[in-house]
Order: C-alpha cells, then structure tokens, then sequence
C-alpha cells in the first residue's frame, strides 16, 4: 500500500560544474521540517504530488498542518489507485471510465454505507480537486478530455453589523456535498460524557492505561486541553503556575507561542487555562518519578523538560502538524480492553471528548451562579477560543439539558401509565 513519509527538506541550489552536479544550501529559504511525502507500494515516490508538498510548504500564507492534512487525503487516494489498479493521469473518451469520477463514486458509497463521515469524504474529494487544479495550472498533467465541468456559485455573507458581501466561487462537478449528520455536536463533531462516565473512564484508565495516558486524561477533563498542548507541556510551565486572585487554589498557567516556554496551542492562540493547585503538584510529583526520570534519561537534551515522554525518551508529539500515534494507539487499545469485559462507558471515547466534558461541567457550574452571558464569557477564555459561536455551543447545550431531561421523564412517565392500563 502506499504510505505517507516525512523528510526535513532543506532548499539548495542545484549547479553542474565541470560535469558534476554540486548542491549548495539555499539561505534564502526556509528549511520545511516534516514535509510530508508519497511513496508508491514499489518504492517509489509519487514526484508530483510530492512537488505539490513542496509548493505548498513553500507559501507562506499555508501552515504545515495544513498540507500534512491535504496529504491524509492524497495518500488515501494513491492507495485507491492501486488496489483499483488505475492510473492518476488516466482520463479517457468515456466519462466513467475516468479516475476522478471512479475515485468519488467510490468515495460516496462509503459515505452512504456509514465507513466514511460526511465530512471526511467531502475533504477528501475537494483535496484531491485541489492536488489536480495545481497539475493542470503547471501543466504537469495536460489531458485530451476534460477532467471536470467549471461550475461558479454565489454566497452572500452577512457580517456583524449586518451588512452584505456578495462572493462569486468557483466549483467542480466532481465536489461532493456535504450533508451534516442530524443531532447536536460541539466541537470537532463530539458530545461530552456525563460526570459519571468520566469518573468511571479514569478510574479504568487508572487500572489499564499507562501512567502517562491516565495523566494526560485528566488534565483533558479537568483542564480542558487538547492533546497538543498535553503533550508539549514542560515543567517550567507548571512552576511558572499563578495563583488566581479569586482563589489561591486555582493556578492559572500561560500556553501559546507567546508563553515562556512555549506551548504548542491550536491556531496558535496564547492564553491562560486552569487547573487546581494540588492537580498541578501530582503532575509535578509525576515528573520527578523513577518511571519518569528512566525516560528522560533516553530523551535529547532539548526534550528533557517535557513532562510526558514515550518509554524511548521521545515526545508524543513530535513537531507541528503530526499526530500522535502513541496516544491513538493507547486508546485503541484501552477500548478494546474495555470492550472485552463488555463495559460500554468507553464505547465510542475518544480522547478529545474529554475537552467537551471539561467545557459542559464548567458550563453547568457557572450558568446557574454567573448567568449565561458571563459563564460564554469565562468558558471562552477557559477554552482558549477564537471565536464565541464555538462557546455558545457548550452554552446552549447545558441550557438544553433540563428541558431533555423533563421530555424523557414525562414520556416515560405517560408510555409507564398506557402500560399499566392495558393490564
């Protein structure tokens, strides 16, 4: 199967003097660390789409994390290409014949059949258009037949003064719309779990996960941080932890690319998260541990203030726009213990569920107190968003949950008296 590789690609200048061929590093470019890069089941790479990654890499309005994601897609497409035996260049006479309209049928059956999200297949697709609008426009691919239909729409945006913007954008007939699963979703398209379920996901993390992973989910569900920021946390960091005024037992700690050290965060946003006093000392106590130190002691001197670290010193996160197949794989394996002693708590966690359960018990403790103006207010800042459409979905969330409440009860109550009248 073809698979995605990563290489730090460092730019030169290619020269041929006296018939040899000398490259001379480039200073006039930056160096694109973990550039990702296709490589066919044979061996060898698929050059243009890696030429793609690093076109891609090389503007500087495109963030890694978002080529890397780009590539998720291609890498998906190169190994349907192979196990369809077709070819990326093949668009003959007949239109079904042709490797894009296959590629999103195929795409679309999954999509209906439930092994593909709506939204994963729309990406998918529209990253693979994208991968062959840059071929047409360097001519790397020139075909006889078309290989899509042009098609132009209008979107009119309202701002938030109320004014209009009209938008005129240009789409193919190969784009796959997306269609939204029903039901209420937060963020990423995840529901919290309830007090209880979390409390009993720790207490089995605490029996089955690794020290690390039980950790870490605490600090997601009783900080509300993601996996990334996790996982670049260093000790200085907790030490440099100061009290809220409020409340001497609530520390505040500074993460983003403008905290010293720096913390990895989503979109780059600093801010300050919570976390209690005595949960930030049995992170402090962790990092001093014989378990710990046995790993840090592997690990390169610029890692060594981590506070998580894999059993070979190395961090779970290794640089920008990587995922962490350490973590993926301890909870892979956490739920299928659990499914094997048939406990359906951890049926469908995952550990950014962990974010939304932090948020909606935040929300639930200061509506009722703060109101719900002030609790977007807190909850936003707590949460490190960029926006308060996201907050207001936690907010509207837990508003809703009493009249759901109320709705179950009643009907069960109604469903319990038709029953017992039929007796």
């Amino acid at each position: 199967m073809a698979h995605l590789e990563y290489i730090d690609y460092s730019p030169s200048t290619v020269t041929v003097e006296k018939g040899a061929v000398e490259r001379t590093a480039s200073m006039r470019k930056a160096l694109h660390s973990r550039l990702p890069q296709i490589i066919w089941l044979d061996g060898r790479p698929w050059r243009e789409a890696n030429l793609w990654a690093l076109h891609r890499a090389s503007q500087r309005e495109v963030n890694i994390k978002t080529v890397i994601s780009q590539f998720s897609s291609l890498v998906y497409y190169a190994n349907w290409l192979e196990l369809s035996n077709s070819n990326w260049w093949d668009f003959p006479a007949r239109k079904d014949q042709r490797c894009l309209i296959m590629f999103r049928g195929t795409l679309i059956k999954e999509r209906d059949s439930g092994s593909l999200s709506p939204s994963t297949a729309t990406k998918r697709m529209r990253d693979v258009i994208s991968f062959y609008k840059w071929l047409k426009a360097t001519k790397l691919l020139v075909t006889y037949w078309p290989m899509w239909n042009e098609k132009h729409a209008t979107i009119v945006i309202n701002n938030k003064y109320g004014f209009e913007r009209t938008m005129t954008v240009s789409t193919t007939d190969l784009s796959i719309k997306y269609r939204p699963p029903g039901g209420e979703k937060l963020e990423e398209g995840l529901l919290p779990v309830s007090s209880a379920d979390r409390d009993n996901i720790l207490r089995f993390a605490s029996e089955y996960a690794s020290t690390e992973l039980y950790l870490m989910l605490t600090l997601g569900f009783f900080t509300g941080m993601r996996i990334g920021t996790l996982c670049d946390l260093r000790l200085e960091t907790l030490l440099m932890a100061t009290p809220d005024p409020a409340c001497h037992d609530l520390l505040k700690i500074t993460i983003g690319p403008g905290a010293t050290p720096k913390v990895a965060t989503k979109h780059g946003v600093t801010g300050q998260i919570w976390i209690t006093k005595f949960h930030r000392d049995s992170i402090i106590e962790y990092f001093y541990s014989p378990r710990r130190l046995l790993r840090e002691a592997k690990a390169a001197p610029q890692n060594k203030s981590l506070i998580f670290l894999t059993r070979y010193g190395k961090p779970y996160v290794k640089s920008a726009g990587a995922n962490s197949s350490a973590i993926n794989v301890e909870m892979f394996n956490l739920r299928n213990k659990a499914a094997a002693k048939k406990i359906k708590y951890m049926e469908g966690f995952y550990f950014h569920r962990s974010r939304c359960t932090f948020a909606t018990e935040l929300a639930k403790i200061l509506i009722p107190t703060a109101g719900a103006i002030n609790a977007l207010a807190i909850i936003k800042d707590a949460l490190l968003h960029r926006d308060e459409a996201t907050t207001l979905k936690y907010i509207k969330f837990v508003e809703k949950s009493p009249a759901k409440a109320a709705y179950a009860n009643e009907f069960t109550q109604l469903f319990l008296s038709v029953q017992n009248n039929q007796k």
